[in-house]
């Protein structure tokens, strides 16, 4: 195994040198300047830093060391800086340490005390390094790039993206704003045969009336006022491709007409042209209304509506799909650190419970913009609720009915069993050390169903078992 990287920065050469031997469970680079520092930073990646406060161009000063100290932070922010300090710089390194240093030590220190802190500091930085490679792998249980997600209704719904890519027919989204409609419309797209093709996504809401049916269909110059070109629409540009439909029930009603007659054949006639222009467009809609509850209200057309949902996938919200919240705000945690140069390590109590208790009218899309302005503006080693501008969840009286407390937990333990088997009744009645006999018992007495589980193979899976196996 390698051995941590240490880099030392200091100017007197005879005590750098004689780091070497009081550090030989590390690679030892040294280092006389701020400018050397920063280089060898960037190239070697160490895992701990030695740093003394007092290096020229002010020896005798802090000024050059905490200049030091700042660029390391931001060039390697994983970097454990451990600070180095004279006897009367006590509350320089306290400063050093509010700036972000791992931790420091008074001159003369003990070789044995400078081994310990920086052994420590090199562990610490080791399980770090792990928890992000972790939090970055753990997406990996999609199989949809953009969506993260391991709760699952939501890898379901990955699943039917998956099957549905090959096949040409048009895909319904239903779900609130925020979901990920868009990123699952490209997935379609970019998991299917026409993926080389355009995907052209227009929001049917954001436009206005006037202005949206020359924006899908296209006009000829001189078509009307201003008209001074010939324009070619969403749907001619989307030709042998994709075309994604979002907020499909803001769809005026003229313009529902003329989109069925498309549907149909697949032709397009400009605005004032006489050319009917045929196309091939796979046709992907989505919409965060209650369209079923239109189309009774007769605000938009049955015969649209069918025609649109051969398929129609609905997507939960962020708050029914359990642990994803803090798996989504690590995930957005790593991103954010690595592109805002932050070093944040996670988030306290507080903010977890907040982020748990949250109902998240806005879905991930809110998470992740709550994420971003926390790690911009927190100023601790951690996120909390209030950097979130999130409400720590208030204490609830306990339940004193431990009849009904046991229930809970028992009725807990078989969920997570039968997530943790994905489904398989076999599998889960093993985690949780019961006869399959008896795990039918106690989901039936915690009312859970068994449609929401599946026989392991070889179990005489049922007809509504095989049918019903069962997300940022």
């Amino acid at each position: 195994m390698a051995k941590p990287v240490l880099l030392v920065v200091e100017d007197d050469e005879g005590l750098a040198a004689q780091y070497r031997w009081v550090f030989p469970e590390h690679s030892v680079l040294l280092a006389g300047g701020r400018a050397q520092a920063v280089a060898l930073a960037e190239k070697e990646k160490p895992a701990v830093v030695l740093l003394d406060l007092g290096l020229p161009p002010d020896p005798d000063g802090v000024s050059e060391g905490f200049a030091t100290l700042g660029e390391l932070l931001r060039r390697a922010p994983a970097t454990k800086v451990i600070v180095v300090t004279g006897n009367s710089q006590h509350e320089s390194a306290l400063r050093a340490v509010a700036q972000g240093a791992y931790d420091y030590c008074e001159k003369p220190a003990e070789p044995e005390v400078l081994r310990t802190i920086a052994a420590r500091a090199a562990h610490l930085h080791a399980l770090e390094e792990e928890n992000r490679r972790l939090a970055a792998a753990a997406p990996s249980r999609s199989p949809i790039e953009r969506i993260v997600t391991a709760a699952e209704p939501m890898l379901k719904i990955c699943r039917d993206i998956e099957k549905l890519a090959q096949a040409n027919v048009p895909v319904l989204l239903l779900g609130e704003s925020g979901t990920g409609k868009e990123a699952l419309a490209r997935a379609l797209h970019d998991l299917g045969p026409r993926a080389r093709q355009p995907f052209v996504a227009i929001n049917c809401g954001a436009i206005p009336e006037n202005l949206l049916e020359s924006e899908l269909f296209g006009y000829e110059r001189g078509a009307f006022t201003g008209a001074v070109k010939q324009t070619i629409g969403k749907i001619e540009s989307a030709n042998k491709g994709t075309l994604f439909l979002d907020e499909i029930g803001d769809l005026p009603h003229p313009l529902q007409v003329k989109l069925l007659r498309f549907l149909q054949d697949q032709i397009v006639e400009r605005i004032g042209g006489r050319q009917r222009i045929q196309v091939d467009v796979r046709i992907v809609s989505a919409t965060n209304q209650g369209v079923e509850e239109a189309v009774q209200e007769g605000r938009f057309r049955s015969d649209l509506f069918y025609r649109m949902n051969a398929v129609t996938l609905r997507i939960p919200p962020l708050r029914e799909r359990g642990g994803d919240v803090l798996l989504l705000a690590n995930y957005f945690l790593t991103r954010f650190n690595r592109e805002f140069s932050r070093s944040i390590r996670g988030f306290t109590e507080a903010a977890a419970d907040a982020l748990a208790a949250h109902e998240w009218p806005g879905n991930v899309r809110e998470l992740e913009n709550r994420m971003k302005r926390a790690v911009v503006m927190a100023e601790a080693r951690q996120i909390d609720a209030p950097d979130l501008e999130l409400a720590a969840p208030a204490e609830t009286a306990i339940d004193l009915d431990l009849r009904a407390a046991r229930m809970r937990a028992e009725r807990a333990v078989i969920q997570a069993a039968l997530a943790r088997a994905n489904g398989t009744l076999s599998a889960a009645a093993k985690l949780l050390g019961v006869s399959r006999p008896t795990l039918y018992g106690l989901m039936d007495a915690h009312g859970l169903s068994p449609e929401a589980a599946r026989p392991g193979p070889g179990e005489g899976a049922t007809e509504e078992g095989a049918s019903g196996a069962e997300v940022n």
